[in-house]
C-alpha cells in the first residue's frame, strides 16, 4: 500500500532542495553575467551594477536561510518579498522586450509568460517553505 504521508513528505524536501539550488545558482549568476541582469533593472533605478550585486546576494543569502529549519521561514517571506520588488523589471521586459546578447529576442508572450504566472508561482513555492520542520508527526 502507498504511504501517501511519507510520499508528501519525501516531495517537500526534494522542493526543498531545489529550491536552495534555484536561489543559489541564480544568485551566483548575477556574478557570473552581469549583463544579463543589468539591461532588467529599470532605467529610474540608480546604480545599476550596485543593485545587481544585492540582489544577488540576497538570492545566495536566502537559499542558504532556506537550508536551516530556525531560519527557513524567514527565507520564505523574504523570497516572496524579493519577487515582489522584482515585478517592475520584468514589467519592462514586457515595455521593451528583452533580447539575450547573442541577439536572440523573446517573443512577446514569452515575457507575459514569465511575468504572469511564473513569479507568482515562484512566490507560492517559496511560500510553501516556511514552515520550520517536515516530519511524519505533522501528517497525523
Amino acid at each position: 500500500m502507498i504511504n501517501l504521508p511519507i510520499i508528501i513528505l519525501m516531495l517537500k524536501k526534494i522542493s526543498l532542495i531545489l529550491i536552495i539550488l534555484f536561489y543559489f545558482v541564480a544568485g551566483i549568476n548575477h556574478f557570473r553575467h552581469p549583463e544579463a541582469y543589468l539591461r532588467l533593472i529599470p532605467a529610474y533605478i540608480p546604480n545599476h551594477g550596485l543593485i545587481n550585486i544585492i540582489s544577488g546576494s540576497i538570492e545566495i543569502a536566502l537559499a542558504i536561510l532556506f537550508i536551516f529549519p530556525f531560519t527557513r521561514q524567514c527565507a520564505a517571506y523574504g523570497t516572496v518579498i524579493l519577487l515582489a520588488a522584482f515585478i517592475p523589471a520584468h514589467v519592462v521586459m514586457v515595455q521593451e522586450g528583452w533580447c539575450t546578447s547573442t541577439g536572440f529576442c523573446f517573443p512577446e508572450w514569452v515575457i507575459w509568460l514569465r511575468l504572469f504566472p511564473v513569479q507568482f508561482i515562484l512566490m507560492w513555492w517559496a511560500w510553501q517553505h516556511r514552515k520550520k520542520v517536515y516530519d511524519y508527526h505533522s501528517f497525523r
